[in-house]
């Protein structure tokens, strides 16, 4: 039997042991939802299928079982801003790629700045960080990154295996840094928020976890170039380079309106907190207003086909996940049954049992969101009596999980980096050489995360 019959035997055998089992303390909707849930990990974890398909799959279920209403499992994720967000996301990412915008912005800073191996993995970090302020998703960024990366590669002569490299360091600053700013990943980010059953604003996010992620990727960038040489002095043909950015020609009309829109969403995003706009709703509106004659005619009616049906339908059964089990009282039973009944009081002490905790379900479960979903409400629910805000514990869970992998199934971003046609192309091997020594700076990061959340008043 090949790895996916296996995955799907397991969580049908996970599915009938938890259901059949005499579980005390949880209610038969609970029991279900536990069943389910965890069938449905299982499956994510082993990738039996694409992930929206076996989200869907639970999500009919969950309907089906009467675990719970339609209106229960669709309204936390479509009635709220997450998913709009994500759209609008989406299609403002589209308009900063077809515009060439974006690849102008990496060439302009690439000749301007460097002229080495570290200064190439360097930059890959600070353009994945002015970009996660105007692309706000991950792997277009990525992709667009990688596409220059590529064309210094090909001009420097430069070997597969030292572009591998580069793919490797392109995803991996993705994972830290894209926590910086609210919209930096709009399918992780805003979930993680709402996990914790609290708002922010756009500004109230950044001053929360700004300073703790830009920490994280620097701490990336540092073992990433202790660990990874190239096989040759990189020897970058500025002549070459600035070709091709001469290809882009003059600024166009198309990207000084992408630029203005830009600015508006930037704009809109700063002042929410005083507006008290929904970033979700802002997001949404400048996309679309991106299509409209004279102002726009940025968007037309092919660019929704870069808005993926198949991650909206993972996300919402990546959030319904907490939300039923929230209903159900799923999630309180775990937190009785999974987590210390004495947690420790100390901030850092907490922080490092959150971390373990986390990592172990992140290494059985491998979806970032599918733990976000079980561990959130899990700790927020044991450490409700504490006096630390639940969304200190929400944004810990999130930050030290997706910073966490051994393996490319832990983490997206690394999995779709990994896969040839991205540009990516590292190996398993390669992600493990990063993955397993960022795992001893993802508990530092959480040490970081919890004396930053105590000068802040988070915690």
């Amino acid at each position: 039997m090949n790895k996916k019959t296996v995955g799907f035997i397991s969580g049908i055998i996970v599915f009938a042991i938890v259901y059949l089992l005499p579980i005390s303390g949880l209610s038969a909707k609970g029991q279900m939802d536990l069943a389910l849930s965890l069938m449905t990990v299982v499956w994510w974890a082993t990738q039996i299928a694409q992930p929206a398909f076996v989200g869907g799959i639970y999500l009919m279920l969950l309907i089906l079982t009467n675990v719970a209403t339609p209106t229960q499992v669709f309204s936390s994720a479509w009635t709220g801003s997450i998913m709009w967000l994500v759209i609008g996301a989406y299609l403002i990412a589209g308009a900063v790629n077809e515009s060439g915008l974006g690849q102008r912005i990496a060439y302009a800073f690439i000749i301007r700045f460097v002229r080495s191996w570290k200064g190439l993995v360097i930059s890959i970090f600070v353009l994945t960080f002015i970009l996660a302020l105007l692309i706000p998703h991950p792997w277009p960024r990525a992709f667009m990154i990688m596409s220059v990366i590529a064309v210094v590669a090909e001009t420097a002569h430069m070997p597969k295996r030292d572009l591998a490299k580069l793919g490797l360091a392109v995803f991996a600053a993705s994972c830290p840094l894209s926590g910086v700013f609210y919209t930096g990943d709009t399918s992780l980010n805003p979930l993680a928020v709402q996990a914790s059953g609290q708002s922010v604003n756009f500004v109230q996010y950044f001053v929360y976890m700004g300073v703790p992620m830009i920490i994280a990727a620097v701490l990336t960038m540092m073992t990433f170039l202790f660990l990874f040489k190239p096989s040759k002095p990189l020897e970058v043909d500025v002549p070459a380079l600035q070709k091709q950015q001469a290809q882009l020609g003059k600024m166009t009309s198309k990207e000084v309106r992408t630029i203005f829109w830009l600015v508006v969403a930037i704009a809109l995003w700063l002042t929410s907190g005083v507006t008290g706009l929904d970033v979700g709703w802002l997001t949404l509106i400048v996309a679309l207003m991106m299509s409209l004659p004279i102002v726009g005619d940025i968007l037309t009616a092919k660019s929704w086909e870069g808005v993926p049906v198949n991650v909206l339908v993972f996300l919402t059964a990546a959030i319904a996940i907490g939300k039923v089990g929230g209903y159900t009282g799923m999630n309180n039973w775990i937190a009785k049954t999974l987590i210390p009944s004495n947690l420790p009081t100390n901030i850092y002490l907490l922080a490092i049992v959150i971390t373990i905790f986390a990592m172990i379900i992140h290494m059985f479960m491998g979806s970032v969101i599918a733990v976000m979903g079980i561990t959130i409400p899990a700790f927020v629910a044991a450490t409700a009596n504490m006096g630390i805000s639940p969304l200190a514990i929400a944004l810990l869970v999130f930050s030290v999980t997706n910073l966490h992998y051994i393996l490319p199934f832990h983490n997206l971003a690394i999995l779709v980096g990994s896969d040839p046609d991205t540009g990516g192309g590292y190996t398993q091997a390669d992600v493990m050489r990063l993955g397993i020594p960022l795992t001893l700076v993802t508990f530092v990061v959480a040490l970081v995360m919890m004396f930053w959340f105590h000068l802040v008043g988070l915690a």
